[in-house]
């Protein structure tokens, strides 16, 4: 089977690695001279694990080809995947699809024979059928089908989420389509992956259905570790003790920051949009954002609180900057909301990310970067972690004091012991734990 993906970022780059994995031919196609280089040494634009051996081992296979040129291999395809990205419109908050029916224009004179289009963007319901409207318009004699084919891949995890899924979602209506996704399918269905078909419109909801009830799930514990802080309540306990019913199960209730990254903020705006448009508000989804929002300016305020009330003067280390770990993504990171803030009430912020600083560091002027943690923490007032990444929760608690003229700790991610925290002489302020020593 021949396969032509339409655009090389986050999803478009981790589905064609995996594909060709499977021994399909997969051609990956983007505009991006740069990173096309890149791709072309076997190097990803992107930090993802495992993604740099996986997609040099397939393009030695010669299963695997990064191009600028998208006739030859889209006019070969089976299945033309659109990989763009969508990001947040300026002005009203719906998905932009500028690039989605850009590139719908540039694959339409180069069809031949009968050819599966599907996205794998993250796109507003009734995206399909308004690119079978315009390819009919461009190409009324193609032979086309068009389908939604979602992605459910968490950053840091992305390999293993596409190669062993809970599901595939696929939204057809038409059968032969249907025979060619469940073909591209087929190695996921023998290892007991289910591959689901629905209409399009489903297809399409689903995906933003499921990134606003996670988000939910976020702001539902944050908010539940405010109120343990008032009433005395551990929220590790609590959030195990809910998790282990399995009408809730246990993921996504880690309180933190708020949630960042380049899906759920995005989605849950684009579904209130959509929601409103179709006069069936979200009115539960709309507290989500505006919970998320606040929640990311209360944690400056958190800061402030450890250093005494005041930040001017002061320097706040950082531990982590990306939205999430395993990650190089800063797309709406709470750092990005933090750091500023901390800044602008006075403090020197110092900082270091394992993978981030690349990417962060054009978008927060004025930060001190260090090679490491324990250099972060030269001279700081106050310990601050922002990302959960592992090598933080390794880190010598008595060490970094001795490096720190402060001793306080606010740690957004609950990773250390409140017990070994204060053993190294520190004051410890956890998420949903309060403060402690």
């Amino acid at each position: 089977m021949k396969i032509c993906i339409i655009g090389a970022g986050y999803v478009g780059l981790v589905s064609a690695a995996c594909f060709s994995e499977f021994g399909w031919m997969v051609t990956c196609v983007d505009k991006d001279p740069e990173r096309l280089t890149e791709l072309n040494a076997g190097r990803s634009p992107i930090y993802e694990p495992g993604l740099d051996d996986l997609m040099q081992r397939n393009m030695r296979a010669g299963r695997l080809v990064f191009t600028s040129e998208a006739g030859p291999a889209v006019s070969e395809a089976d299945v033309v995947f659109l990989a763009v990205g969508t990001p947040m419109r300026r002005g009203d908050g719906y998905a932009d699809l500028s690039y989605v029916f850009e590139a719908v224009a540039d694959i339409a004179p180069h069809l031949k024979g009968f050819t599966v289009i599907t996205t794998k963007s993250t796109v507003p319901v009734s995206t399909s059928r308004e690119i079978e409207k315009r390819l009919k318009d461009i190409r009324p004699d193609a032979d086309v089908a068009i389908c939604s084919n979602p992605e459910f891949l968490r950053e840091g995890s992305a390999i293993q989420d596409f190669t062993h899924p809970d599901r595939v979602l696929v939204g057809t209506d038409s059968a032969k389509a249907r025979d060619v996704m469940e073909r591209l399918y087929k190695p996921l269905a023998l290892r007991g992956s289910p591959v689901m078909f629905v209409a399009r419109e489903s297809a399409e909801l689903a995906k933003y259905a499921a990134n606003a009830f996670l988000a939910m799930k976020i702001s539902f514990i944050n908010e539940i570790a405010d109120l343990c802080e008032e009433v005395g309540a551990d929220v590790q306990e609590v959030a195990s003790a809910i998790g282990k019913d399995r009408r809730i199960g246990d993921k996504f209730l880690h309180p933190g920051p708020g949630y960042g990254g380049s899906c759920f903020p995005k989605d849950v705006s684009a579904l209130i949009r959509t929601a409103r448009e179709n006069k069936a508000p979200v009115s539960l989804i709309e507290q989500v954002e505006r919970v998320n929002h606040e929640r990311k300016i209360a944690m400056a305020g958190r800061i402030e609180a450890a250093c005494g009330g005041a930040l001017r003067g002061k320097t706040v280390a950082i531990l982590g900057v990306t939205f999430k770990p395993n990650t190089d993504d800063m797309r709406d990171a709470p750092s990005l909301v933090i750091v500023p803030m901390l800044q602008e009430r006075g403090a020197t912020v110092r900082a270091f990310d394992p993978q981030g600083r690349k990417h962060a560091e054009p978008m927060m002027p004025g930060v001190v970067w260090a090679e490491n943690a324990l250099a972060a923490l030269d001279g700081a007032d106050v310990m601050v972690v922002v990302t959960e990444w592992n090598e933080f929760r390794a880190l010598d608690l008595k060490k970094a004091r001795q490096r720190m003229v402060g001793g306080a700790i606010v740690d957004l991610r609950n990773i250390f012991q409140p017990s070994a925290a204060i053993d190294a002489g520190f004051t410890y302020d956890g998420v949903g734990r309060g403060s402690i020593g």
